[in-house]
């Protein structure tokens, strides 16, 4: 490679100045520098025009093709700018220099007259220059005009015809504005009217791209036959800027066609240049090229351009970030000036997403302030300062690239969808619910995550239909169990009790893991046709809750640890006697007193063992400290904290103050909640509980902002008080008993004195109907704290009758 041919790919401007320069004496480098940065805008095209100077150099003297059309177009700026001493751009037909030629395919510009060669005439049939062309195509000289009617005319009255909320007036106006040229009008009109069914279903068989501009111009102007085409692979209704096999596709679906691996690393994506041997590289491949890289000005490094500037090129790490006062949110940090607002702003303003205060939408902020923040629309309405998705059309962005939610799109479709890009119809609500996210930026950096596109990927490449066992056969993690969540909350799978899954999945392997057969048979009975029977009954629709899993989970563990001791003291449940069960009792590693007693107790009912007796303790009251001053105070605590959460204020009042067990309070919806004017109530059993006002208005407030952590699959009619960090799940137990503890609230203590304190002021009866207990508990909750009511009554019915017997015997006979 020679020193210019090195220059070429390094400093092509500076290379075109200087041969510019040594011919042309009338202008100084400074205004040829203007001329050409101006002239040619992309780094690609500089060099090719570089290129063809440096093989031709007569070229700037002659001006003679053929050369790239873009040096005809230098020497014309030259021109205009008084160059003397360039040659014009000479026909490459005729030879003379014009000072305008137009180009043709292979580098022989030329001039008009040239070009316009003549035609036989569809009306004379004589040999003469075409000025325009009938609806068929044939060429029709100056005098011969075509008679074949008005085609716009033709038009407004088809379009008018189909579609009454147009009218003549605003059809015009609409092929106007999808191409500006007479004839191009014609064409476009001859085309609708030869082929209705363009604007209706066929709009994807578009003949030229003013087809697509005039649909979208007639839609938004208000028509409502006319059907915007959706791409004819993926299915969706986006913009069609490609031509593939005579149909019109999406940018995305053409990407994937044209698709090929990178020579350098191997990924499939489409080419976004060739290398010198004409290998197709791929756009990382591209700006990481070594012949791309530029000298920063900044630190004078070849490395990669982030951004042009009056003084040269910036690399990344050398961006102009001045530390100054963001314009947006008020803090100091390094910033850059924004061009929409010129105000500085810092990345993390950059990188935001909010509610924009103008129009209500979800957007990326690019004005306002922090508190008030805007969309690009509301920041500069003029749709001529932005730019345009190259694949939706839609977002205004400054950006030429595609917008995240596009990205997203082409993500999921590669990932989900088969080589066309469609995807299977049971995974087309999981598609939509990961496109349509209020934050694509979140969902993209979800699907972006390695153990999340390999999950994707598998089940993408499934042939069978997605279903629960499918999942089951991946590997676990909390990875799959949200991405199981997901697909639950958009119906792609049905809705199961996740928790009792993984009870019987974790039974099923302690069970299995027992070598005995006897052994094994025996606590698969009490485990699954026991515990297991007994708690999908009680449990009926509902899910399995954190405590039913652990009593379960307890009760098993309990009869597997005495089994072992068994089999390693060399006994089994029939040999067993009264005395070794007293020892395993006093052996250190006795656990699960009760729980083992339960065993013991089912075992002998069902003849596994004989002569075992195992007491039962029964529950006499709380064995916590009772503190009702701790209640008291964390309950004011909660009513008057503002820097707390107010979903953890609202769950921890009602379990100080209404004795409400964790589970029943992360199952609680927005149905249980009655407002109506000022009074609040909320259902826990069978009679709603009015709540005072600063709790009411607490709860007020969680009914009309509750929000769960989950960004992805949402559906907008999630029921739950408490939403949670699964989409379409409230907020479990789990969770809500760990934020609690972590605001000091002692879940089990402090229920325990709520009920000890309600108990004893209210009679069992009401206890039960209005916090939702069952009526044995609220009995045995009232002899607990001494409030039995009952007795209570008697005592008054008893001490009613004495007095009435002592007034009879002390009144005269």
């Amino acid at each position: 490679m020679t020193e210019n041919s090195e220059e070429v790919l390094t400093d092509p401007v500076g290379m075109i100045v200087r041969m510019v320069s040594n011919v042309e004496k009338h202008l100084d480098a400074e205004r040829v520098r203007d001329i050409v940065c101006t002239l040619v805008r992309s780094r690609a095209g500089r060099r090719n025009l570089a290129q063809a100077l440096h093989d031709n150099p007569s070229l700037l003297r002659t001006g003679k093709p053929p050369a790239p059309f873009r040096a005809a177009k230098l020497l014309m700026a030259l021109h205009e700018a008084g160059a003397q001493d360039t040659a014009l751009p000479r026909c490459g037909e005729c030879g003379r220099p014009r000072p305008y030629v137009g180009s043709r395919s292979g580098g022989r510009w030329g001039c008009s007259p040239c070009f316009d060669k003549p035609a036989a005439c569809a009306g004379c049939h004589q040999q003469r220059r075409v000025v325009s062309r009938d609806r068929h195509g044939q060429p029709r000289c100056a005098k011969c005009p075509d008679t074949d009617g008005d085609p716009v005319k033709e038009l407004t009255q088809l379009i008018t015809g189909l579609d009454p909320a147009l009218d003549a007036d605003t059809v015009r106006t609409a092929l106007e504005r999808a191409t500006k040229r007479p004839a191009g009008q014609r064409r476009l009109a001859w085309t609708v009217i030869d082929r209705p069914e363009l604007l209706i279903s066929a709009g994807h068989e578009a003949p030229t791209p003013a087809m697509l501009r005039f649909i979208s111009e007639l839609i938004a102007a208000g028509a409502t036959t006319v059907v915007k085409p959706a791409c004819p692979r993926c299915h969706g209704v986006k913009a069609l800027s490609k031509l593939l096999d005579g149909q019109r596709i999406c940018r995305a679906c053409f990407a994937r066609h044209a698709a090929v691996p990178c020579a350098r690393r191997g990924a499939v994506r489409e080419p976004a240049t060739r290398d010198a041997a004409g290998q197709p590289l791929c756009p990382n491949c591209l700006i990481r090229d070594p012949v791309n890289l530029e000298v920063c000005v900044g630190c004078g490094r070849r490395r990669q351009v982030a951004v042009r500037l009056a003084d040269g090129v910036r690399c990344p790490s050398c961006r102009p970030k001045e530390i100054q006062e963001c314009g947006h949110c008020g803090r100091t940090a390094p910033c850059e000036v924004s061009r929409a607002t010129g105000q500085p702003w810092c990345e993390r303003c950059h990188q935001r997403w909010a509610t924009c205060n103008g129009c209500g939408s979800v957007a990326q902020a690019r004005g306002g302030s922090f508190e008030e923040p805007l969309c690009a629309k509301c920041t500069n309405p003029d749709p001529d300062f932005w730019g345009r998705c190259p694949v939706c059309e839609t977002t205004w962005q400054l950006s030429p690239r595609a917008c995240q939610r596009c990205v997203l799109d082409e993500r999921i479709r590669d990932l989900l969808g088969n080589d066309t890009g469609t995807i299977g119809p049971e995974l087309v609500p999981f598609h939509e619910a990961l496109t349509s996210a209020e934050r694509p930026d979140i969902a993209l950096a979800w699907i972006s995550r390695p153990k999340v596109q390999d999950l994707l990927e598998r089940i993408g490449r499934d042939e069978r239909r997605v279903t629960h066992d499918i999942l089951d056969d991946l590997p676990s993690g909390k990875v799959l169990a949200h991405l199981r969540s997901v697909l639950v909350a958009t119906g792609a799978l049905t809705t199961r009790d996740e928790r009792l899954v993984a009870l019987e999945k974790w039974i099923n392997e302690t069970v299995q893991a027992r070598t005995d057969l006897t052994a094994r048979r025996i606590l698969h009975g009490y485990a699954v046709w026991h515990h297991l029977r007994r708690l999908r009954r009680r449990i009926g629709d509902q899910h399995t809750t954190q405590l039913q899993d652990l009593n379960v989970r307890c009760h098993v563990t309990a009869a597997n640890n005495f089994l072992t001791w068994l089999a390693a003291e060399g006994f089994t449940l029939g040999t067993c006697t009264q005395a070794d069960l007293e020892r395993w009792m006093t052996d250190p590693a006795f656990t699960y007193r009760d729980e083992t007693g339960h065993f013991v107790r089912s075992s002998v009912q069902h003849r596994h063992a004989h002569d075992l007796t195992f007491g039962t303790v029964r529950w006499t009251g709380p064995q916590g400290t009772i503190d009702s001053e701790k209640r008291w105070a964390d309950a004011r605590r909660l009513l008057n904290d503002d820097t707390l959460p107010t979903a953890d204020r609202v769950a921890g009042l009602l379990l100080i103050l209404y004795a409400q067990k964790i589970a029943t309070i992360s199952q609680l919806t927005i149905d249980d909640v009655h407002i109506t004017g000022e009074t609040v109530a909320i259902t826990f059993g069978t009679s709603p509980v009015v709540l005072p006002m600063p709790l009411a208005a607490l709860v007020r407030g969680l009914v009309a902002n509750r929000r769960g952590k989950a960004k992805i699959g949402t559906p907008d009619d999630a029921p739950w008080l408490f939403p949670g960090g699964q989409p379409g799940r409230p907020l479990s137990d789990s969770q809500i008993g760990l934020r609690l503890h972590k605001i000091g609230i002692r879940p089990q203590q402090d229920r325990s004195t709520a009920l000890f304190t309600l108990a004893a002021e209210l009679p069992a009866a009401i206890l039960a109907r209005m916090l939702g207990v069952h009526i044995k508990v609220a009995v045995q909750w009232q002899q607990a704290s001494a409030g039995d009511w009952a007795a209570y009554a008697a005592e008054i019915s008893r001490r009613a009758t004495d007095h009435s017997q002592g007034e009879d015997t002390h009144a005269p006979r």
